[in-house]
């Protein structure tokens, strides 16, 4: 999951002074173990500054193996092959992709009910958990609704986010385009909700409340009926590091399902590990039902979604 991009200090950075220092000590590579295990790699890294040292990830176990060989003075050679490509920050090569289901009510077709979740990934596996399981829940969920035929009172609007892995850009980008600021009250006012899908992967058991106890009825209300397909339980808990930030920080509400959570933080999650092998098509259809069920409620309620006081 991508974090909001920080207002950059003056002067060095601790990544940078780090690697300063690698440098000074004449360091051709920069070779570290991942807190994974049982061979698997995560790839996030920091920004080193101009001239920083090339840094490579390597399992852990690879990693103790030459540490032991290095404490017995047994010499240790590797051969690294490093190839970057840098692109600018305003270079293009990011996208987003929406599309909507019309609203129909005369007096509430202009209000949007949006889901979405982010399409890009990192490198070392294909994405499958992070996040081709929430992309491809949202596309099936408006699939559904179209298929069913639905006419719903607001719009629904879906949104595929690009960058979210550098720092929710595509997602950010479009919110102060769209949302934030003056200029964009009256679009602000008739946005009720937006529903995200990276937290996780597997089936749905509840959402995130973000800590808003006025929307414990209204979630509660809407899940009733799919007690039989799994849904558990809400929580008043939020979650961070990705796209529902983008517009709650514009002060509209944003949430996150419950997935399953375990063997995705500390296996799949930026990890070569994250293959498609660890997904389940009936698990992801059921995170779909679910999405179109509770954003056809949200587009069909007499109430709009609660947002916190200021």
């Amino acid at each position: 999951m991508g974090r909001p991009a920080q207002p950059r200090p003056q002067g060095e950075t601790p990544a940078q002074r780090v690697a300063r220092t690698y440098r000074e000590a004449g360091a051709g590579v920069l070779i570290k173990p991942t807190i994974g295990e049982h061979g698997t790699v995560f790839v996030t890294g920091r920004d080193g500054g101009p001239g920083a040292v090339p840094s490579l990830s390597i399992a852990s176990e690879h990693y103790n193996m030459i540490l032991r060989y290095a404490q017995r003075g047994i010499p240790v050679k590797l051969r690294v092959n490093v190839q970057t490509k840098f692109y600018d920050n305003d270079g293009g090569n990011a996208y987003n992709v929406l599309a909507e289901l019309p609203g129909t009510d005369p007096t509430s077709k202009d209000e949007v009910v949006m889901i979405g979740g982010h399409l890009d990934s990192w490198h070392t596996g294909v994405g499958a958990t992070d996040n081709a399981d929430g992309a491809t829940t949202m596309m099936e969920a408006m699939r559904i609704l179209k298929a069913a035929g639905v006419q719903p009172k607001r719009t629904i609007r879906v949104a595929l986010w690009g960058g979210e892995e550098q720092g929710l850009l595509g997602s950010a980008a479009w919110v102060q385009q769209h949302l934030a600021g003056d200029a964009n009250r009256a679009a602000r006012e008739k946005f009720d909700v937006y529903f995200n899908s990276d937290n996780g992967y597997g089936p749905i058991w509840g959402f995130y409340l973000e800590n808003n106890p006025a929307n414990v009825p209204v979630f509660d209300r809407w899940l009733a009926p799919l007690k039989a397909v799994g849904i558990r339980r809400n929580t008043m808990e939020g979650v961070g590091s990705t796209d529902h930030l983008s517009f709650i920080a514009a002060g509209v509400p944003g949430f996150n399902p419950i997935q399953r959570y375990e063997n995705y933080d500390i296996r799949t999650h930026h990890s070569n590990m994250d293959t498609v092998e660890r997904l389940d098509v009936k698990e992801i259809r059921q995170a779909a039902i679910v999405m179109a069920w509770v954003a056809l409620q949200a587009a069909n309620d007499t109430e709009r979604v609660p947002r916190l006081s200021k």
